[in-house]
This record gives C-alpha cells, sequence and structure tokens, in this order.
C-alpha cells in the first residue's frame, strides 16, 4: 500500500492507537541520595518511623511550670514561685520541677520531667531566686506535644509525589538520608534536514540553525524526561537509518523532527518499519498544524517523528508526547491549564482538520480577556510561539469562531501564572 494513501487518524485516533500498543508506565525504581532527588518523583509511600517532634517542647522563652501552681495569679496578685533549674536547647533535661517551682526555658527546649505548661517571660519577674507569675497559664499553654507535628506510623508523602521544596523539608524531618524515586526516562532528541545547521557552527547560505533540537529537548525537562540530543542528520536513508538505531539503543524513547512530509524525500516512515516491529502505527493525523506527525513502535520503544516546522513540531509534542513522558516518568499526565476568553477575530479551520490556532492573550479597556490569534507566519517561523499564550481549538466539523465568541485557551507551560 502506497503511504500516500494511509488514512489520516483524527488526534482521538491517534491517541487511541497509541495506547492500544504501548501501555505508558513508569521504567523502574532506583534510590537516591536525598539531596539529588528534587523535582523526583516518589516511587513509594514514605511512613514517619518516629513522632516530630520527638519531645514535648517549649514555643516560647519563660518557665516551665506545674500549670495549677499559677491558678489564681493576676497582675496585682502574682503567684511566687521557687526557681529550681534551667533547660536549654537541644540537651536532655537534669532537673524535675515539683509543686511550687519553675525551671527556665528557651523556645524549642523540652520540657522538663513533671512541668506541663510554660508561662511566657513576659508575665514574669525574677526576684532573687524566686519567680513571680502575673498571668496563669492552662495545661500545655505553650508546649508543641512529641508527634503534634508527625505521628509515628502517619503516611507523610504518597507513591507519585513530585518531590519539590516542601517534601524535602518532610524526609529530612523523619531522618531520611535517600529517596526511592522513578527512573527519569531517557528522551533521545534528533533533527533532519538538508537546510539544518548546529548552533555555534558558522550558517552557510541556505539554511537555519536547529530550533527544534532546543525547543523539545526543553519540552522533553519540563515532562520529567531527560533529553539526549543527538544532533542534526541529513534526509538519507543509510544516515538515518545509522540515528535512529543509535537512538533507540541509547534511550527509552525517541523524537525526531523534520523529514515527515509526503515528498520524494519522505524516508522516515520508510527507515522507522524497516527497524523492528511493528513499526508505523500512526501515518499522519488530521489536524492543522501537525498533518505528517508519525508514530511507531520499535520493539517496545515509541517513536515520534514531528514536523519540522517548530510551531507544529512543539504542538504536537504538547497534544501527544508530554502525556506519554509524563506517566513514564511516574508523573500525572496534567491537562494543560485553560482560561475563558472571547476571540478577538474570527478564526476559520482546515476543512475536515481538528485545527490549533496559536493566540495572545490581552485585555481590552473594559478588562475583558481577548485572544488574538497570532499570525502563523509562513512555514519555519519560530516568532509565532514566542509570541503565543496558548492555542484555542477548532472542531473538525465547526465552521469558524465568529469575533467576540467565547473560546478556551490551552496555556502553554509558563504562560499560567500571567492570566490567573
Amino acid at each position: 500500500m502506497g503511504r500516500m494513501f494511509r488514512k489520516l487518524l483524527t488526534l482521538d485516533e491517534a491517541r487511541q492507537t497509541i495506547q492500544k500498543y504501548f501501555k505508558p508506565k513508569p521504567l523502574d525504581v532506583e534510590e537516591i541520595r536525598l539531596l539529588e532527588a528534587h523535582n523526583r518523583v516518589l516511587a513509594e509511600d514514605v511512613i514517619a518511623d518516629l513522632d516530630i517532634p520527638p519531645f514535648d517542647r517549649s514555643t516560647v522563652d519563660g518557665y516551665a511550670v506545674k500549670a495549677e501552681d499559677t491558678f489564681g495569679a493576676e497582675e496585682n496578685k502574682p503567684v511566687k514561685l521557687k526557681l529550681c533549674g534551667m533547660v536549654n536547647v537541644g540537651e536532655k533535661p537534669k532537673i524535675a520541677v515539683t509543686l511550687g517551682e519553675a525551671a527556665e526555658i528557651v523556645t524549642g527546649a523540652p520540657i522538663p520531667k513533671d512541668a506541663n505548661a510554660v508561662v511566657m517571660v513576659e508575665h514574669t519577674e525574677r526576684k532573687n531566686n524566686g519567680v513571680y507569675i502575673y498571668s496563669a497559664v492552662a495545661e500545655d499553654e505553650n508546649v508543641m506535644k512529641a508527634g503534634a507535628d508527625i505521628r509515628k506510623g502517619e503516611t507523610v508523602l504518597k507513591n507519585g509525589q513530585l518531590l519539590g521544596s516542601r517534601e524535602m523539608g518532610v524526609l529530612a524531618a523523619i531522618g531520611k538520608t535517600k529517596a526511592k524515586v522513578y527512573k527519569v526516562p531517557q528522551v533521545a532528541v534528533l533533527s533532519t534536514g538538508a537546510e539544518i545547521t548546529e548552533p555555534g557552527r558558522i550558517l552557510p547560505f541556505g539554511k537555519i540553525y536547529d530550533i527544534n533540537a532546543y525547543s523539545l529537548s526543553t519540552a522533553v525537562l519540563e515532562s520529567g524526561g531527560k533529553p539526549l540530543y543527538l544532533g542534526v542528520f541529513p534526509d538519507d536513508k543509510n544516515e538515518i537509518h545509522k540515528a535512529l538505531k543509535q537512538a533507540l539503543a541509547s534511550a527509552d524513547m525517541v523524537v525526531t523532527s523534520g523529514g515527515v512530509s509526503v515528498g520524494p524525500k519522505d524516508v522516515m516512515p520508510q527507515t522507522l518499519d524497516s527497524l523492528g516491529k511493528p513499526g508505523v502505527i500512526v501515518c499522519g493525523v488530521a489536524t492543522k498544524p501537525g498533518k505528517p506527525t508519525t508514530v511507531a513502535l520499535i520493539d517496545g520503544k515509541l517513536v515520534f517523528s514531528l514536523p519540522g516546522h517548530p510551531t507544529s513540531a512543539l504542538l504536537i509534542f504538547h497534544l501527544l508526547v508530554r502525556p506519554i513522558i509524563q506517566q513514564v516518568a511516574g508523573r500525572k499526565a496534567e491537562e494543560s491549564a485553560t482560561v475563558k476568553a472571547l476571540a478577538a477575530a474570527r478564526m476559520f479551520p482546515a476543512k475536515g482538520r481538528r485545527t490549533f490556532v496559536m493566540v495572545k492573550l490581552k485585555r481590552d479597556k473594559s478588562q475583558r480577556l481577548l485572544a488574538e490569534p497570532v499570525p502563523s507566519g509562513l512555514s519555519g517561523a519560530i516568532t509565532t510561539l514566542a509570541k503565543a499564550d496558548g492555542f484555542v481549538e477548532i472542531a473538525e466539523n465547526q465552521q469558524f469562531i465568529d469575533a467576540n465568541e467565547e473560546v478556551s485557551v490551552h496555556l502553554f507551560k509558563g504562560c499560567e501564572e500571567k492570566w490567573f
């Protein structure tokens, strides 16, 4: 069957086909040092094996007392207690507090034996060997009880949680030096095309610098994967065969851009089919942009061949690739955040294809949020992406979106804060 006539799949059919052949799940678990675990995904429930704090501690500077000794103490009628010693922070109290006694204590120090409350220093006066208490305290007042923060046996973090600064603090609080996390999927990124040159080299006439390798590698990072950039390869069957073989050997997944449009140089699908089974599973998607997208499964590893146009490549990455990397990394596949806005102009779809219009958000004089289409520029324009805050989706069967009609804008990563 000629590839030219393979049926275009709708976006939903493309997703279902990938799901049918490939069930995204975390790769493996590794135990790493706590300081290296930032932004990794926890691979187990973490249960505290001690109380935090591990002892009753004072929350103020003052005097540890038996609460009943202070009952009746008032501004003009203080209670006098005998000073029995001092408790420092970070050490075990050497004293016990008996009836009629008080022990000097600082914030964070353990409550001495038989004391059950702390009077703030502001409500006391020290004279010789005695302490005058000017305000009564109730039992446990100004005391943080053992286990008040974390109880022994409590599940403090759950499998699948992302380890940020707060979660790392919790692990440190219960004395962990290591964390069990999911392995980060390695994603090989390569670009094809006779017109592409790697940044850093002199730019010969007729060539452009490789945009996609950098935008897609960063998108891999943002999805929880680790990009392995393999470079730029010409549209040559043998070169691409060699590059893809290397990519499949060194990574868990492969993302290529360029070399997928239907033309005499359409080497990518044929090369993919020759590398392993089942080969190409999606050959073209009924979307605009992104129609020439090809997806293959080679002996259990997915290869996404995205269009060479930078905006199309990133959009298709966002729609198809990102959720899979997230799941393989042990993360939840997040939907992109959406915000309601009014169309600033009429938007037309491509006939029979689901169309994604890049838009820039702005507010009008009456503070209404407007979605203004970004001129998509010609093939290869990257500024479209830099200017866009997100995209509006137009269904396959919709005629158009009229100006001032309400639309849902799917925000790109990093634009969420700006519009919420």
